[in-house]
């Protein structure tokens, strides 16, 4: 089975080892906003850049590729690659971790006009943006298991 979380196997282990509600993805969500901020920052942190390093490398987990592609992410010009690439590095510049959306809800246009709205948030905002994705991402992985 794929792994819900990006490479933050805590979240279901804890979810399993609560009391279940009877609705899997609530119990997993509430692990992750019950989670200190350190490791929400963790959690946010163990998400690969779109179109970046590891989509290069292919080192992105097998359900990360399978996303990224979905979005045509896998076959960006020369020119889209670049754009990418800079918002990537000017959004990591200010909040310190990865850009993340579900891109599965969206396409490339929409996954750089989202990059570049989302610059101007605080980081509060962003922190609590980038969890919300992460459950969108969660509810359809746990769809696409069922």
């Amino acid at each position: 089975m794929t792994a819900l979380f990006e490479h933050s196997p805590w979240i279901e282990a804890r979810a399993d080892a609560a009391p279940s509600s009877g609705d899997r993805y609530a119990d997993l969500m509430a692990v992750v906003h019950a989670a200190s901020p350190e490791e929400q920052l963790a959690l946010i942190r163990a998400h690969p850049e779109l179109a970046g390093k590891a989509a290069i490398d292919r080192t992105l987990t097998e359900a990360s590729a399978a996303e990224q592609a979905s979005a045509g992410l896998d076959r960006l010009s020369a020119e889209e690659f670049a754009r990418f690439h800079a918002l990537n590095a000017a959004y990591r510049e200010r909040f310190g971790f990865p850009f993340i959306i579900c891109v599965r809800l969206t396409d490339k246009a929409g996954i750089l006009a989202a990059m570049e709205a989302r610059l101007a948030h605080d980081p509060d905002t962003e922190i609590a943006t980038a969890i919300a994705q992460i459950g969108e991402i969660v509810r359809l992985r746990l769809e696409d298991a069922r």
